[in-house]
């Protein structure tokens, strides 16, 4: 090649690369504008205490933002950028296909108070030890002061009549929140000693706890004329799949793959309880099981497991630990109790602070026998503990957070996210974690078949025509759970249709690892496979998928 010609290129690519840099940024200036709870929670904290601009009129204007950028990204040839540059474009790609997705298709923020919900999480402010407390009290009154517009929006919003469980989620969200401003929020800022500073707070806070009241009581008003539709029907789920995941697979061949693994793990659920109580049938040697309660509650049970977790990571060289910041493990708020366990984990600009481990009592409204029967066994609860922390997302998110991409770390889909931390459960009872005993076997389980409903669940309320009657009874009946929460899984499957990413994203995460290993020694290559493959991020798994395969991609499940 011409010296000057090779000088030239040499000049193009790295004029394309600044330009690629500066779209970026300009990028994550736009949606951190548009999104300011997903930039403060990310650790962004010049945009504390704002909330998004839920106004109709912005809600408009924003499909045809996101459509300019994604015509400005598509003006980049993936060819002309170098590796990290060009899977960034790939990241951009999915974000923008995603937003679009809720936004348009789906029109989530008309029909799913979920939308906001998420969004209007307190608890960066409160649990999240990022700053001085006087400076966190400061956002928290400005978030307070933001939120009746936001509650008004919400109401003006959303349609009506709305499902009932819609209604009920509503509900507990916000109801949930107007008493936890009122008996909890208080407490944690007590020890601030500025008057002028507990003055404001007061006042704000009031008025956030009487806005969420009268929106948690107008929830409640629906829940009896709750008859709209939930459903997104098939052709609408196939586009979800797509366009926030990747996924290209006709429903019939994802269900089929569904149905597998649920009935692998069914008959590998016979075989331990054959093992462990070989004169009981199936659901008398789960009620054995679940008997074993976990001693002085499942909160201090979970702060018992980390530290054996961790070890065994170790010793078995699984996975590299990147980092050695620490998982707490809490009782979770009351507007945060539809989910029974999750881990708040500080975003890719706070560095070195500890996640929490959120784990939800049983609604005092239950039963005793329903709020007994819903607090998980010993066995149960420790693959939860896997889940959430070691090696699931708190060890994902060590990962994340240090990846070279700073989209990379900012943007984790729900299947990636999700399918790792169901894969690790299995992945710990592969390596021998517990030694072979089918009593822990018997919660790596009890945790997979719930995930293989969900997927089945979620496939047949929203494609097909399963009723929330039948996916309840399917919890008791394929997924043994009990009543309480056999019902509260049926009704997040009307509202949280990809809660199928579950399993979807484990099937993807095993069908990569055994295609990426079958040439680099099988199982001895699962470390090396497993940080490469958390070394991404968190994008669609396909896109890892072709990343780390090139060429010799293959299918996905």
């Amino acid at each position: 090649m011409d010296p000057e010609a090779k000088d030239l290129q040499c000049v193009d690519v790295t004029a394309v690369a600044g330009s690629w840099d500066r779209l970026v940024r300009s990028f994550l200036d736009a949606y951190f504008e548009v999104h300011p709870t997903f930039a403060a929670g990310s650790g962004r904290h010049e945009y504390d205490g704002r909330l998004p601009d839920w106004g109709l009129e912005s809600l408009a204007a924003e499909a045809p933002r996101l459509r300019a950028e994604r015509a400005r990204i598509a003006e980049f040839d993936a060819a002309t950028l170098d590796e990290r540059r060009a899977f960034e474009r790939e990241i951009l790609t999915a974000v923008v296909d995603a937003d679009l997705f809720w936004l348009e298709e789906a029109e989530w923020h008309r029909r799913n108070p979920l939308f906001y919900a998420q969004a209007l999480d307190p608890n960066l402010y409160l649990a999240r030890e990022y700053a001085p407390l006087p400076q966190r009290m400061r956002s928290y009154v400005e978030y307070a002061r933001a939120l009746p517009q936001a509650a008004a929006h919400v109401r003006a919003n959303l349609r009506t009549p709305m499902p009932r469980t819609y209604a009920e989620l509503g509900e507990m969200s916000f109801g949930g929140l107007a008493g936890y401003f009122e008996s909890d929020v208080p407490a944690v800022f007590a020890a601030v000693e500025d008057a002028d500073l507990q003055r404001d707070f007061r006042q704000a806070n009031a008025e956030a706890a009487r806005a969420t009241r009268e929106l948690g009581a107008w929830f409640h008003d629906q829940i009896a004329e709750g008859s709209g539709e939930f459903r997104l029907g098939a052709d609408l789920y196939s586009r979800m799949l797509m366009d926030t995941e990747h996924v290209d697979v006709p429903l019939a061949e994802l269900e089929e793959a569904g149905r597998r693994d649920l009935e692998r793990n069914l008959a590998a659920m016979r075989e331990a309880c054959a093992a462990y109580a070989p004169e009981l049938p199936v659901e008398e040697c789960l009620a054995r099981v679940e008997a074993r309660k976990p001693a002085g509650g499942p909160v201090e049970a979970s702060r018992r497991q980390l530290a054996g977790l961790r070890r065994f990571i170790e010793e078995k060289e699984l996975v590299s630990i990147p980092g050695a910041e620490e998982a707490r493990v809490e009782e979770a708020p009351p507007y945060q109790r539809w989910n029974s366990a999750f881990i708040d984990i500080p975003g890719p600009y706070d560095r070195h602070l500890p996640s929490i481990y959120y784990i939800a009592p049983p609604d005092p409204r239950w039963t005793p026998e329903e709020q007994s029967r819903y607090i998980p066994g010993e066995a149960d609860l420790l693959f939860v503990t896997v889940h959430e922390v070691w090696p699931g997302h708190f060890l994902q998110f060590l990962h994340s957070n240090r990846a070279e991409s700073e989209l990379a770390r900012l943007f984790v889909s729900y299947g990636f996210a999700e399918g790792w931390a169901h894969y690790s459960e299995e992945l710990m009872w592969e390596a021998g974690f517990g030694d072979g005993d089918p009593y822990l076997h018997i919660g790596q389980l009890q945790n997979a078949l719930l995930r293989n409903v969900r997927y089945v669940v979620a496939l047949g309320l929203h494609a097909g025509n399963l009723t929330q009657e039948e996916a309840e009874r399917m919890f008791r009946e394929l997924a043994f759970q009990d009543p309480a929460n056999a019902r509260q899984q049926a009704s997040r499957g009307t509202f949280d249709p990809a809660y199928l990413n579950y399993t979807l994203g484990k099937l993807m995460v095993r069908k990569l690892r055994d295609d990426w290993t079958a040439s680099r020694g099988g199982r001895a290559a699962w470390r090396e496979f497993h940080d490469r493959f958390l070394s991404y991020g968190g994008p669609p798994i396909p896109l890892v998928r072709k990343a780390m395969m090139g060429g010799a991609a293959g299918g996905l499940i």
